[in-house]
């Protein structure tokens, strides 16, 4: 069984930066394209970047691009979000996701079948 775990999340101040981690387990994980999706209070969730099995695959978000950055170890069977330049706007819930097909990129919410538990960051003025 497929298991997300995040990290990383909390409070930071407009123009800092957090590290958000994801550490997968459940199946090979290098095969796999890894997303991060966020969802802000009374708004629909939105996609924020994402990784193909390849680092060389790297898609983004028009509102973080940037200042974000998605990574992967694939031997540590984890995916990492650098976020700089953080701004108030960023708040939100960041949910780690992962598709069911291997080698194909997906950016759409509707697409992922695994999610994580997801971790607050709060960013304030």
């Amino acid at each position: 069984q497929v298991q997300l775990v995040e990290s990383g999340g909390g409070l930071v101040q407009a123009g800092g930066s957090l590290r958000l981690s994801c550490a997968a387990s459940g199946r090979t994980f290098s095969s796999y394209e890894m997303g991060w999706f966020r969802q802000a209070v009374g708004k629909e969730r939105e996609f924020v970047a994402a990784i193909g099995w390849s680092d060389t695959l790297t898609y983004y978000g028009e509102s973080v691009k940037g200042r974000f950055t998605i990574s992967r170890d694939n031997a540590k069977n984890t995916v990492y979000l650098q976020m700089n330049s953080l701004k108030v706007e960023d708040t939100a819930i960041y949910y780690c996701a992962a598709p069911s097909v291997p080698y194909r990129v997906y950016m759409e919410a509707d697409s992922m079948l695994y999610w994580g538990q997801g971790t607050q960051v709060t960013v304030s003025s």
